[in-house]
């Protein structure tokens, strides 16, 4: 194995990590599954590593710590050396040929990063009380306007150990993982702590390998901050920290990861009224992603599909949900996992749906589950939709009637002003006298009681 191991290294120019599983013929995925099951055959612990983590590590992106270095030689029956991870300097003369991989710096070698003038003690315990009050007020959102502008100082500017760096690519997982059921006020001051830190790792300049890591948690990090305060109806905010992550995935010049940034951000605009930009943002999006099937490539050609379909151009609106199924289906047998930013069946399906409600195509949506899989708002997103494209065609009282059911189907610690906001215009236009209208105000009246801003 090891010949072969050496062969796969030398003819393909792959990681000697990632040469010793393609050596054994498994995928990313099958790799993990079978350190999770040496792990409990052995009684090793959990392992901390994922599909995510293992190709970072074997793009030489990020490095594994220690007690995970460890679990891998076990793995592949090997020690440090022959995976790269160590370098080799002993003088054997039975040995014909050697590999040696420079290793990185140890902790011991690392110069820490004095700490910052400013006192983050307060702004932490703010946050730490509204994550349990569940309640902000107007110091909360200045306290995560601030943290924005401390962090945008910071980006123009430590050095930090591996080990720090692992355990933040983690935290992001982690974060992205629990964003999909939680709720934006206590995952914003989750995140806003998290930023605390990072913001102190950026304080001074680092090599570029580290330096790119931490860009890319920061952009994470940023695009989490701006999505909750979007629920939270901050558009300010919101429109800022899209920026801030802006910045942070340009610095990085990642293509994929500046894609994925304005794809994202197309959500902002299409859920409060400015259509144009969705489709510009979304156009920026696609061209920064390229023809290769990627997550941010097939969330902005079904973000333009979904706006188009909402300013009436129901052909080109066609056209771009036909290539983000074409995208989609080629991204068959990429990762699936339920994380934030991850492009998965569901959220094809949460864009497909809207679309074709814009396109009044009834015949479509007939066998539509809401329930089936969708994330805790997204049943609610899209009988609004339906709501709203009732309202646009003179039917106010099913209007009403449906936006009703949808606020009744959001939990109360999700029904923010994306939902409340998009349910209150319907009123605008609609009879006072009509008894769907009554109870559409009557539920709107018991969430304003609810409702974090």
């Amino acid at each position: 194995m090891w010949q072969t191991v050496q062969a796969i290294h030398g003819c393909c120019g792959v990681s000697m990590l990632k040469a010793h599983r393609l050596g054994r013929g498994w995928s990313a995925r099958q790799a993990i599954e079978e350190l999770e099951y040496l792990c409990e055959q052995q009684s090793l612990g959990l392992p901390r590593a994922s599909i995510d983590l293992l190709n970072a590590w074997e793009n030489n992106r990020a490095r594994p710590r220690p007690q995970t270095i460890d679990l891998l030689a076990r793995l592949y029956k090997a020690n440090a050396v022959r995976l790269g991870l160590a370098a080799d300097y002993c003088e054997d003369p039975g040995v014909s040929q050697k590999v040696v991989v420079v290793a990185n710096g140890s902790s011991e070698d690392a110069v820490h990063v004095e700490d910052l003038a400013d006192d983050d003690t307060d702004r932490r315990a703010l946050f730490h009380q509204a994550m349990l009050m569940g309640t902000p007020n107007g110091r909360f959102f200045a306290e995560v306007e601030g943290t924005r502008h401390d962090l945008d100082r910071s980006l123009a500017t430590a050095t930090v150990t591996e080990d720090q760096l692992d355990r933040l690519d983690e935290q992001v997982l982690r974060y992205r993982r629990e964003y999909m059921t939680t709720p934006p006020t206590p995952m914003l001051c989750r995140v806003m702590l998290e930023l605390a830190d990072v913001r102190k790792l950026t304080g001074a300049r680092q090599p570029a390998g580290v330096q790119r890591r931490l860009l890319t948690a920061t952009t994470m990090l940023a695009l989490l901050s701006a999505d909750a305060l979007m629920k939270l109806g901050d558009t300010r905010q919101a429109h800022a920290w899209y920026g801030t992550a802006r910045t942070s995935a340009d610095d990085v010049g990642d293509l994929r990861l500046r894609a994925l940034v304005r794809a994202n951000q197309t959500m902002l605009p299409y859920y409060y009224g400015d259509l144009t930009e969705t489709v510009r943002l979304a156009r920026e999006a696609r061209m920064l992603a390229g023809s290769a099937p990627s997550s941010p490539a097939a969330l902005a050609a079904a973000a333009e599909a979904r706006a188009l379909a909402r300013m009436g151009d129901r052909k080109a609106a066609r056209i771009a949900l036909a290539e983000a199924e074409q995208i989609f289906a080629r991204m068959r047998g990429m990762s699936q996992d339920d994380l934030a930013f991850v492009f998965t069946e569901k959220r094809m399906s949460f864009y497909r749906t809207g679309t074709l409600i814009e396109l009044g195509d009834d015949s479509q949506l007939q066998n539509l589950e809401l329930g089936s899989g969708f994330q805790t708002i997204d049943p609610a997103l899209i009988l609004l939709d339906q709501a709203t494209h009732l309202a646009r065609h003179g039917d106010y009282e099913e209007a009403c009637r449906l936006a009703a059911q949808a606020l009744s189907q959001v939990p109360a610690e999700h029904r923010t002003s994306i939902v409340i906001t998009r349910a209150k215009a319907l009123l605008n236009e609609a009879d006072p006298r009509l008894p769907a209208v009554r109870n559409l105000n009557q539920v709107l009246s018991e969430s304003s009681l609810r409702l974090a801003i």
